[in-house]
């Protein structure tokens, strides 16, 4: 049983590393995502995130294809970083409860 819950331990140290790193990575990722708005037959842009709560757009007027692009880009970079924490998170939750015995191993 001794080798089954270091080798348990050593998994949580791994995934809690790896939390941190998702973590790290997340928050250099810029906030908020561009929104395309059509008013009176013209298209703008806002830059839309939360603040304190609250979803706030903030005017961007007219963009570039390429701010577009990097846009779309951290979108994606922010969706797969969300998943692989949540992921790790439960991971983390499932070796905390196997180290206490709880789980079956």
């Amino acid at each position: 049983m001794g080798v089954i819950k270091g080798v348990l331990k050593e998994e949580l140290a791994n995934s809690l590393q790896m939390k941190k790193s998702y973590e790290r990575e997340l928050a250099k990722l810029p906030k908020g995502s561009l929104v395309k708005k059509k008013v009176k037959g013209h298209e703008y842009y806002y830059l839309l995130l939360r603040e304190k709560g609250k979803i706030k757009f903030i005017y961007k007027g007219k963009v570039s294809e390429s701010e577009i692009r990097k846009n779309k880009e951290v979108k994606e970079y922010r969706a797969k970083y969300r998943k692989l924490l949540s992921q790790v998170k439960k991971q983390v939750r499932f070796l905390r409860s196997a180290l206490r015995g709880k789980e079956s191993v």
